[in-house]
């Protein structure tokens, strides 16, 4: 017996979009990204293909919104109180969100990046900003307590750490380890930090 989605009541705003990204998430686990589509989705969230079109003209799209509130969710800045322990949380929170649905996702936004590369850079752009954020907002702490130098708080000393693990996300065959992640931390950040700047 098929359902007639637009005899049930009527979702709208923030309820609906919650429902088709709980949908895409699902989908994303059980499925990946490569059978989603806007159909299935729609079809899981009880509601018409319309709705979504209307907010999101495409998979990708779609599915980039969603990446994008994950990481927003996921990305909160640690305070330990310690420099390194922040730094590792952090890190770890990263390699949390991207061994999940997220980072499904995002595999499959950056291999339909010449075909939709707006949507993509925009999700990329985002996670990226994110993941400064959330490092500069900890190192900023840790010059407070004067841990590092106020002078080693540079653009290009920000991003290495979330580079080593997108890049070990994007081409290793395995999850990142926590292995990885202290190594990252203890061979690489620290020393960069704790320097002379």
């Amino acid at each position: 017996m098929s359902t007639d989605f637009r005899r049930k009541s009527r979702r709208r705003g923030d309820e609906l979009e919650a429902a088709i990204f709980r949908a895409v998430v699902a989908h994303l686990v059980e499925s990946g990204y490569p059978r989603l589509t806007v159909e299935a989705v729609a079809k899981r969230a009880h509601t018409g293909k319309a709705s979504i079109y209307r907010r999101w003209p495409t998979r990708t799209a779609l599915v980039a919104a969603v990446v994008a509130a994950l990481f927003s969710e996921a990305m909160k800045t640690p305070d330990t109180g310690d420099f390194r322990d922040d730094v590792l949380a952090l890190l770890r929170g990263m390699a949390d969100v991207l061994s999940g649905p997220a980072g499904e996702g995002m595999r499959g936004l950056l291999s339909e990046a010449p075909s939709d590369s707006q949507h993509t850079r925009d999700a990329r752009s985002l996670v990226h900003g994110l993941g400064r954020g959330a490092m500069e907002a900890v190192v900023r702490k840790a010059a407070e307590r004067g841990e590092v130098a106020c002078e080693a708080v540079r653009s290009s000393r920000l991003e290495v750490g979330q580079a080593l693990i997108h890049e070990h996300f994007l081409f290793g065959a395995a999850p990142v380890s926590d292995e990885l992640i202290v190594g990252i931390v203890d061979d690489v950040v620290l020393p960069l930090f704790l320097s002379a700047p």
